[in-house]
């Protein structure tokens, strides 16, 4: 899954992409309005974690763009305000959610998830394919019974492979759900951590490689 943090509070925002990232999430963070719409006109987010009192352009017109635009990108906004008022102008903006501060961050993370369910064909909460299961809410990896231990970049490929329900993701496709703007699209950087999930997943591997194209389970 791909987040884009918009928080000018700099802190706040760092501790919230750090946090997503630990749970296997593909996260950029921005600290202004105009920044959040530069990131949303070129890259293709599952959710977007909104503060609304932002500078230069204000969260309220950030969430409008999104909807004027009709992307699929779901919106958590984001407010210092508990007043039910304010929620409600808030989801009439467009807003999918709304979480007052301060919040707890396992509240945040299921937020998120929920949201992020929401972009994708619906799937059982429990992925299963070609001997393995992966549950993405309690981000644990079984193959036949035995349980693997994986990192989050691991887990995050794995992920999106088993969303794609045995369709070609290629190596594009994982750098843009799996890893942030920062990674450089020119590394080996996909390529060693399939080797390295292959590996982890033991015998007969379950990854196949499709040469000039990508890989599929």
């Amino acid at each position: 899954m791909r987040v884009l943090v918009v928080e000018d509070e700099q802190l706040l925002a760092d501790a919230v992409a750090t946090g997503l990232r630990r749970e296997a999430m593909a996260i950029d963070v921005v600290y202004d309005g105009a920044a959040a719409l530069e990131r949303i006109g070129v890259n293709d987010y599952d959710v977007v974690v909104l503060d609304r009192d932002l500078p230069r352009v204000h969260g309220d017109d950030v969430c409008r763009r999104i909807v004027e635009l009709g992307m699929p990108t779901r919106v958590l906004m984001l407010t210092a305000s508990g007043d039910v008022s304010d929620r409600v102008e808030g989801l009439e903006l467009g807003a999918d959610d709304y979480l007052p501060k301060p919040f707890a961050f396992t509240e945040l993370t299921a937020r998120v998830r929920a949201l992020g369910r929401r972009t994708t064909v619906p799937l059982p909460p429990v992925l299963e394919r070609a001997g393995i299961k992966l549950d993405p809410n309690r981000r644990e990896v079984f193959r036949d019974s035995k349980e693997i231990q994986l990192a989050p970049k691991e887990f995050a490929v794995l992920e999106v492979l088993m969303r794609s329900e045995g369709a070609v993701v290629s190596a594009e496709q994982l750098l843009e759900k799996a890893w942030d703007e920062n990674t450089d699209p020119f590394t080996n950087v996909v390529r060693v951590t399939v080797m390295t999930l292959r590996r982890k997943l033991g015998e007969p591997p379950v990854i196949v490689t499709v040469p000039g194209s990508g890989y599929r389970i």
